[in-house]
């Protein structure tokens, strides 16, 4: 009966070493019931993130209109060609 009792207080008196095993395997435990929706949010945000990305890239190209840009600047370098150099003679 001697022995149970001390086995008993021996449970009840962790070392330090003990506490930190047994805090980590219930964090492990903790991580391994919650991974399938800690995956879920991840995906739902990555996919957040693309769309906004995505969403940025496609208002931009539309809203600057590229092609007319590029347009304007041959139709300036035409009329440049056409006038020639800018020199003492010609100004």
């Amino acid at each position: 009966m001697a022995e149970k009792g001390a086995e008993g207080s021996a449970k009840a008196s962790l070392t330090a070493a003990e506490k930190q095993l047994r805090g980590s395997r219930q964090e492990l435990d903790y991580w391994k019931q919650n991974a399938a929706r800690l995956r879920r949010r991840n995906r739902l945000t990555g996919l957040a993130i693309g769309a906004f990305v995505v969403g940025m890239f496609s208002y931009t190209i539309l809203s600057v209109k590229q092609e007319r840009i590029l347009d304007e600047l041959d139709d300036e370098a035409k009329i440049h060609i056409m006038r020639g150099p800018r020199t003492g003679a010609n100004s």
